[in-house]
């Protein structure tokens, strides 16, 4: 899909990935892009450089994004391209408390099921759509240090093959992105976690990647050329994967992601 002429939604777009998102979809000639975020002033100030509308959201609240999507179609028009990329992380494992869990699952992965339960029967009315969803390089091979934040991420990308396999049909396109460490508001203070053993990347090339991605309408966002080769690993030997990472987990798990 050429972003073109196209309206587009983006959530965390205060900051990170999502502001570096809205800046190249302007480039690339969009139509008009509504800049999301739970820090208003943060996307007002994105809108403002762009030219697009600023609308204040917390994305773990499913009448929000209810909301923000009957908003946008009324009042700017049929969105074309969802971008569900706000997230968080929470540090921990299985002792994280049960409302910390729940908060991490209606953020990185409910406000992906909200939006396209939204949005599904208006773009397949019209004919298609795209959605993209942001995960991590965490949702492939998983995240020491965080089981909240590996088994959300994991998730998120396991919703997001499903939307694909069965809403292709409708011309309803999904690509889902999974970076390793984006310099961001998240990773902050974290620049020598395992997330960044193949370096921090700056949140431009990730949009830049995404742009690619959506004009060939693949699947997979993989800024990180290596993950594809973890994947590949993690596929061919279960076990010495696992074992690898105990390897890491010993040396970066008593670091906070």
């Amino acid at each position: 899909m050429e972003l073109k002429g196209k309206i587009i939604v983006v959530t965390g777009a205060a900051s990170g990935i999502g502001q570096a998102m809205c800046q190249r979809f302007a480039a690339e000639g969009a139509k008009h892009i509504a800049c999301v975020d739970l820090n208003l002033e943060g996307a007002q100030a994105t809108a403002s450089e762009i030219g697009g509308t600023a609308y204040g959201v917390n994305v773990g609240v499913a009448d929000e994004i209810v909301q923000l999507i009957e908003t946008v179609e009324r009042d700017i028009g049929p969105i074309d391209l969802f971008c569900s990329n706000a997230g968080i992380s929470v540090a921990g494992g299985v002792e994280v408390p049960d409302d910390d869990w729940q908060r991490i699952w209606d953020i990185n992965v409910m406000s992906h099921v909200w939006a396209a339960r939204a949005l599904v029967p208006l773009m397949s009315a019209r004919g298609g759509g795209y959605l993209l969803n942001t995960s991590s390089a965490a949702g492939l091979l998983n995240q020491v240090g965080s089981a909240p934040y590996g088994v959300t991420k994991h998730a998120a990308v396991g919703l997001a093959e499903w939307l694909a396999m069965t809403y292709g049909d409708q011309g309803i396109k999904v690509s889902v992105l999974c970076p390793q460490a984006v310099r961001t508001e998240m990773t902050r203070g974290h620049e020598d976690h395992v997330a960044a053993i193949d370096g921090m990347m700056e949140p431009e090339p990730v949009a830049e990647a995404c742009v690619q991605t959506i004009r060939a309408e693949e699947f997979l966002v993989l800024p990180h050329k290596e993950v594809i080769n973890y994947m590949r690993a993690k596929t061919d030997n279960y076990d010495r994967w696992i074992g690898g990472m105990r390897k890491l987990n010993r040396r970066f798990g008593e670091i906070e992601t």
